[in-house]
């Protein structure tokens, strides 16, 4: 995921409405092995491949295959249709995601009620991947924790040469019809070719502005639909990335207290507030003095960026807590094994950003993806002031984490402006969007879904689950949030107004 505002000439969004760029004849999948990546790591999958066109305004035009992946109900009895999966990004490979639900354990009545269909969205994976040609100096697209202006014009030289990169090595044309838009087409192209009439949705972070955009462009084509960890919109502006200060912000509390606890094993402060204080001192301490790695020296960004990364679930928290263990005592050899750990959902390993020499980056294409959805659905502020100013008043109102996602991106020198305003969401359909949410997630906060409830207004309801972290339904272990999303797919349960899921 990934994963990264008054917006200066805002395009002005109009519906998107289902048209003939959806309704070409399909053919049905041919389900047969999936590639060896994805069968080493989930052999009971099947995969096969749906044609779609490159730019729908050009159908007959120049054209690409998006990979799928199925895992069938075991039950042909109970099953009542197919349930299209997204694990968010965006520009995160989706293809084993039905077998990593259920080795999560999704109810059993889940996975018998419906074919789970994983896939790779246009540009990411198997489908036609785009390349921006990073390589391992490149420290993805959360753009770094700015400790003043100087930082701020810094780093726009940084990501000036990331949009003209992505620019340079579009070789086939496929960058700039990456966008939103365009995947909710090729999902109904999918829908098609499975020969459904209705296609059931289950999306994670960057996957509910997708489901949110489909069933706002083809409402009558979706059955039902559950989001889950809400950006707040079908698109990622500068507001939205500004919305990670926001999350950092109400999350580490939960950390600061888990810390707070464990004194005597950690060391980081036997109080909340003297854990916070811990962290602004480690940060400061470092941006003025980095701790060499062996391989790369870690900074006060990086830092941010490793404990921004730890909010995402409390089985994050130790590593986390180790990690500042190691910068406390400077022990770099340390510090580089824990950045290496594997990470969450949607984050590479932190330690991809240490680089003592440039190569190929093996994020390079989640990264392009990020790029081309995000600056391709929607217009971004141009001017680096904009970002100097978004990055001073979120210091202040977020000092954990906010100078860092209100930082300039390659989304304010992108070549290409967006085909089409993005896709306005519509209350004017079946009631049928879930929204689950947890009340404290460091990067979709609680605002984006209670955002997305009163855009869908009566078309949906809010589940508001007390939990950390990055994702309730089956990624987290609130029993309440689980039970009530799966009588919605299994039986159509929809809650008659928004609730609350205690701890």
């Amino acid at each position: 995921m990934v994963a990264a505002i008054g917006l200066a000439g805002p395009l002005v969004a109009v519906p998107a409405v289902a048209d003939d760029r959806g309704d070409e004849p399909a053919v049905q999948v041919d389900w047969g092995t999936c590639p060896e990546d994805v069968a080493a790591e989930a052999p009971q999958l099947e995969c096969g491949t749906v044609p779609v066109p490159v730019d729908y305004d050009d159908p007959e035009g120049a054209g690409i295959e998006i990979m799928v992946s199925r895992l069938a109900s075991a039950d042909p009895d109970k099953r009542r249709g197919v349930l299209l999966l997204n694990p968010g990004g965006p520009g995160g490979s989706g293809l084993s995601m039905p077998a990593d639900l259920a080795s999560l354990g999704m109810p059993a009545e889940a996975l018998d009620s419906y074919d789970l269909i994983g896939m790779d969205t246009r540009g990411v994976g198997h489908s036609s991947p785009v390349s921006c040609g990073f390589t391992t100096d490149y420290r993805g697209n959360i753009p770094p924790y700015a400790v003043d202006e100087a930082a701020v014009a810094e780093h726009a030289a940084v990501a000036e040469a990331a949009a003209d990169q992505c620019t340079d090595n579009d070789d086939d044309g496929l960058l700039r019809h990456v966008s939103t838009a365009n995947m909710a087409r090729d999902l109904d192209r999918i829908r098609a070719a499975l020969g459904e009439e209705k296609i059931n949705y289950f999306g994670l972070s960057y996957g509910t502005a997708l489901g949110a955009a489909y069933t706002s462009m083809f409402p009558e084509r979706s059955d039902r639909i559950v989001l889950d960890s809400n950006i707040g919109d079908t698109h990622l502006d500068h507001e939205g990335m500004r919305r990670y200060g926001l999350g950092a912000e109400q999350t580490f509390p939960d950390f600061a207290r888990w810390a707070a606890e464990r004194h005597d094993e950690y060391g980081l402060g036997d109080s909340p507030e003297e854990v916070r204080a811990t962290y602004f001192e480690l940060a400061e301490r470092l941006d003025e003095n980095p701790v060499d790695t062996g391989e790369g020296p870690i900074d006060g960004a990086l830092f941010r960026l490793a404990t921004f990364a730890g909010l995402y679930s409390e089985l994050a928290y130790p590593r986390t807590a180790e990690l500042w263990q190691s910068v406390l005592t400077s022990d770099g050899a340390a510090v580089r094994e824990q950045l290496d750990l594997t990470p969450p959902v949607g984050m590479p390993a932190v330690g991809a950003a240490l680089a003592t020499r440039a190569e190929p980056s093996p994020f390079d294409n989640s990264w392009s993806a990020f790029l081309a959805v995000t600056c391709n659905d929607v217009e971004w502020p141009e001017g680096v002031g904009t970002y100097q100013r978004s990055v001073a008043e979120d210091r202040e109102r977020y000092p954990v984490y906010g100078a860092a996602g209100a930082n300039i991106m390659p989304c304010a020198y992108w070549d290409y402006e967006p085909d089409e305003p993005p896709v306005e969401i519509t209350d004017d359909g079946p009631g049928n969007v879930l929204i689950v949410q947890n009340q404290r997630d460091p990067v979709t906060p609680h605002l984006g879904g209670e955002m997305l409830r009163e855009e869908f207004g009566q078309r949906s309801r809010l589940v508001s689950v007390d939990g950390s972290g990055h994702g309730a339904y089956v990624y987290g272990d609130n029993p309440c949030a689980q039970d009530v999303a799966t009588a919605f797919l299994v039986d159509g349960e929809f809650p008659e107004q928004d609730m609350s899921c205690a701890a």
